[in-house]
């Protein structure tokens, strides 16, 4: 990824990890980061007939500052997924999609559920670096949406 001196560079986030099945229909976690630095949450389980959760909230250029410091420490740009699977449509299944500045990185695969999935894998460094990144970028978003929703004040 390129340097950047402040948070100026365009940046765009997105994450998905879900699946269709027959039994629960389309289940999946999704965030994405905007260019304006808005932030966008979504999370649908049907499970016990769940409704999905959506959230909205405008990040601070620390925060900004501080996805893009972790994206670019995690090398997730010098990873290709060449090597990587398709994962059939009925699997479950990530996407990772990252813009900083001139810098434009896609990926999708299955859903690695743990570093076990990977280890037998044709590219097991880059499947690894993936996983580090997206497990760093789900419980970042996921603590600043528990704790700008947070329904009860945390008690000093």
């Amino acid at each position: 990824m390129t340097t950047d001196a402040g948070h100026n560079d365009e940046f765009y986030l997105r994450l998905y990890i879900g699946h269709k099945s027959k039994a629960y229909g389309h289940e999946f976690m999704e965030f994405e980061v905007c260019p304006s630095g808005n932030l966008r949450y979504a999370n649908n389980s049907n499970y016990k007939d769940d409704s999905i959760i959506r959230r909205e909230v405008s990040l601070g250029p620390a925060v900004v500052k501080e996805l893009k410091r972790i994206i670019r420490i995690s090398e997730i740009s010098t990873v290709d997924d060449e090597q990587w699977d398709t994962p059939p449509m009925s699997a479950r299944q990530q996407e990772l999609e990252i813009k900083i500045g001139n810098e434009h990185i896609a990926f999708t695969c299955a859903e690695i559920m743990s570093l076990a999935d990977i280890k037998d894998s044709r590219d097991p460094k880059g499947m690894t670096v993936l996983y580090y990144l997206t497990q760093d970028l789900k419980c970042f978003i996921q603590s600043l949406i528990n704790l700008h929703f947070k329904i009860q004040p945390i008690p000093s």
